[in-house]
């Protein structure tokens, strides 16, 4: 079922309806029925995998909790084993077709005719984010951040909740546990925000992404049949395209929750006005991002060891981080371009201190007011350029048309050629679409702009007189309504992060 189907513009109006209307004891069983229904709407035999994972992470909790396993190896070995059968299911359902096709390469390069079956599995929707989400609550429970939770119902909810379920934000249990303790009662203003937000979610997901995905996968799937100036129009469309296909997901998630009175954290805060690539990983996927450096980086040394270790703690989590968001090489090489952008940032980080350190203050206050604006703009602008090359790598569909495309880049010189000769309308969406979308992209901008400015649209909104406010609501509300008559009749396209 995904966000901007039929199905659920029917399933969520009535599991919020029931909500409020049924006693506060039941609530917490209403939103765990209705997230498992909303689970096993894409297979059945997924409400049982993820029973397993609950059970898991309960059972360990518990077992952490217990006063004879608080100290000791004991309690370590609770810990590593929940944890190592967590990642063990995730490993078997993600990455054994990979690990075998690998293993059949290295047979062959050392002339074996011996090759294992690569099984063919189906990747379960979400199990990369619930099993995250669980880890983290068992090293929690471990570390002594969060107490472990007693009742099975709560923290079923805890993993399966349906509006975060199969695409994050990736919660921590001492938030979202807390919440779901006290069942929130209806507020007006609460449930008008998130409603506003998920419409802005929708907006981003249906208006952009989708339609910027049509031009992106014509040129990713024929490249060769494309100028070096259309594809790296596309991979810069594809930044946009995955910015609002993930962020859209992230709001109406964060929007459909906050109805029910749940806060989860964002996701996503104006990543391409990120100045550095350690910046951007602070406005990037948030969720994940944290959860890297909280139980991964950290753990590792993070930076309080030298700057080698440093460096290779930053890589180990970044090619980590990669391999997450898929099984193969393509991943891991996006991954490893990151994790050099920081080891390099850091650097070039303490070459520009030492080198602020031997110039007269006065020329330093006088730079900075001068220059300020302009150096900022330039580094935006640096930090998206080296963003986007990695997207690259990330979009195509393995490392060697990754690869094939960089040199066709390089070798083919055609840059404006395409954009002049009609070839820009003819790739699956018409003149008038092609205009829809760039207007589009442009609100995005200006919402981004003012949101980078501290400026809330929303806080905006509620200042305004009644009749100014729910004009805009019909606009909007009316917007919506276009959209859903224009995909009518067409299969949903599923969001991207759906596949990780």
């Amino acid at each position: 079922m995904l966000f901007h189907s039929f199905s659920f513009l029917l399933f969520f109006p009535l599991v919020t309806g029931m909500y409020f209307l049924i006693p506060k004891r039941a609530k917490q069983l209403w939103l765990l029925v209705a997230s498992y229904y909303f689970y096993m709407s894409w297979n059945v035999q997924y409400g049982c995998l993820i029973l397993l994972v609950t059970a898991i992470g309960y059972g360990g909790g518990l077992l952490l909790a217990q006063n004879k396993v608080r100290q000791g190896k004991r309690r370590l070995a609770v810990l590593t084993g929940s944890v190592l059968v967590c990642v063990g299911i995730l490993f078997f359902f993600k990455y054994s077709a990979f690990a075998v096709q690998n293993i059949n390469e290295l047979l062959r390069a050392v002339g074996s005719v011996r090759a294992l079956r690569v099984p063919d599995l189906i990747l379960p929707v979400g199990i990369s984010f619930y099993t995250f989400q669980t880890i983290g609550y068992l090293i929690d429970v471990w570390k002594g951040k969060t107490e472990a939770e007693k009742s099975f119902l709560r923290f079923a909810l805890f993993v399966s909740f349906f509006p975060q379920l199969v695409a994050g934000p990736i919660e921590r249990s001492s938030s979202l546990l807390a919440q779901l303790r006290e069942p929130a009662e209806f507020d007006y203003d609460r449930v008008k925000d998130g409603l506003l937000l998920m419409l802005w979610g929708y907006f981003e997901k249906m208006w952009i992404a989708d339609r910027a995905a049509i031009l992106v996968d014509q040129v990713y799937q024929d490249y060769r049949n494309y100028s070096s100036g259309m594809l790296v129009f596309a991979t810069v469309l594809f930044a946009v395209q995955i910015y609002c296909d993930f962020g859209g997901y992230s709001h109406i998630a964060i929007g459909a929750a906050q109805v029910l009175g749940i806060r989860l954290m964002d996701n996503f805060r104006q990543p391409y006005f990120a100045v550095n690539c350690r910046e951007f990983w602070r406005r990037w996927h948030i969720s994940l991002s944290s959860w890297f450096r909280d139980y991964l980086y950290f753990p590792l040394g993070g930076s309080r060891g030298s700057s080698g270790r440093t460096a290779v703690n930053l890589m180990i989590t970044f090619l980590v981080s990669g391999l997450w968001h898929g099984a193969g090489w393509h991943y891991v090489v996006w991954g490893a371009i990151h994790g050099s952008y920081q080891v390099a940032g850091r650097g070039i980080r303490y070459v520009s201190e030492a080198a602020q350190k031997r110039l007269p203050e006065k020329k330093i206050r006088f730079f900075s007011e001068k220059m300020q604006g302009l150096t900022r703009a330039a580094r935006i602008c640096v930090t998206f350029i080296l963003t986007d090359f990695a997207w690259l790598f990330f979009r195509a569909d393995h490392l060697g048309r990754a690869v094939a495309m960089l040199r066709r880049i390089v070798q083919n010189g055609n840059w404006l050629g395409q954009f002049t000769d009609g070839t820009l309308f003819g790739m699956g969406l018409c003149r008038l679409e092609v205009y829809q979308l760039a207007f589009t992209i442009g609100v995005l901008l200006v919402v981004d702009i003012l949101h980078e400015s501290g400026i809330s649209i929303r806080a905006w909104l509620a200042k305004q007189v009644l009749v100014i406010r729910w004009s805009i609501y019909m606009l909007v509300l009316l917007g919506f309504v276009v959209l859903l008559l224009q995909n009518y009749g067409r299969a949903a396209a599923e969001f991207l992060y759906f596949q990780f």
